[in-house]
C-alpha cells in the first residue's frame, strides 16, 4: 500500500481541497464518524473503526452494502477513535499515514490528537496531520520539510525540553541550543529555501508547516 488516509470526526473544511489530495490507491481508513467525512470527498472508506457512537444507522447500512470494512470496539475503552485507527494502520505495512479532519470542534480531542503523534508504534512511520494549508509532524530525530521560501515553520517541543536542535533553511537558525518546554521560541520561523532541515540530540519537536494559501 502506498499510504493509509485516516479521516477522523473533527472538521473538514474544504472537502473538494481534500479531495483533491487524495490518490487513487489510498487506503481509506474512518475513525468513526469521520467516515462521512471520506464519503464527501467522493471516497468510500476501506475500513471504519472505532465504537461507531457517531455513524448513523442509514449510512452503516450503505457502507456495508458497498464492502466496507467495520471493526467494532466498545465504548467503554481507554483509546479514542482516532487513536485506534492509528494503531490499526501501524501494524498494515504502511510507511506514510496522512490524518485528516483531525482538529477543530472540542478542544481537548485536539490536544488529544495531536499528541497521538508521539505515540511509540508510529515511530518508524511517516505521520502527518493535514487541516488545509497547515501540516503537522513529530520530529524525534530528525526530518527534513520542503515547501517554499515564505512559508512559514513552527517548532513546539512537547513532553519536555528539546535539546540540541540545529536546523538549516530557516531564517533563524538553531545551532544546537534547546527549545524549552512552554515557551514560544520556536514559533514562526520562515522559510528561506524550499527544503528545511531540522535535527535534535533529546526530545521531539512538533513541526508545525503552514503554507502561503496565496500560491
Amino acid at each position: 500500500m502506498k499510504r493509509a488516509v485516516i479521516f477522523a470526526n473533527g472538521e473538514l473544511h474544504n472537502p473538494d481541497a481534500v479531495s483533491a489530495m487524495l490518490e487513487p490507491d489510498d487506503w481509506i481508513i474512518a475513525a468513526d464518524g469521520g467516515a462521512r467525512h471520506a464519503v464527501a470527498c467522493g471516497r468510500r472508506p476501506d475500513v471504519v473503526i472505532g465504537d461507531l457512537d457517531s455513524l448513523s444507522v442509514e449510512m452503516r447500512t450503505e457502507l456495508e452494502g458497498q464492502g466496507t470494512r467495520f471493526i467494532r470496539h466498545p465504548a467503554a475503552k481507554n483509546e479514542t477513535d482516532l487513536e485506534l485507527a492509528l494503531l490499526h494502520v501501524a501494524t498494515n505495512g504502511v510507511n506514510e499515514v496522512l490524518v485528516l479532519s483531525a482538529l477543530g470542534g472540542r478542544l481537548d480531542q485536539t490536544i488529544a490528537n495531536i499528541q497521538l503523534l508521539a505515540r511509540p508504534e508510529l515511530r518508524l512511520l511517516r505521520v502527518q496531520i493535514v487541516d488545509g494549508d497547515e501540516r503537522a509532524c513529530l520530529v524525534q530525530d530528525e526530518a527534513t520539510i520542503t515547501g517554499e521560501e515564505g512559508d512559514r515553520i513552527s517548532l513546539i517541543p512537547i513532553g519536555g525540553d528539546a535539546q540540541g536542535v540545529r536546523t538549516s533553511g530557516l531564517a533563524w537558525q538553531l545551532n544546537g541550543e534547546a527549545l524549552r518546554f512552554g515557551e514560544g521560541r520556536g514559533i514562526s520561523n520562515e522559510m528561506i529555501a524550499r527544503q528545511v532541515h531540522v535535527k535534535l540530540s533529546c526530545g521531539q519537536l512538533l513541526c508545525v508547516h503552514s503554507r502561503d494559501s496565496g500560491r
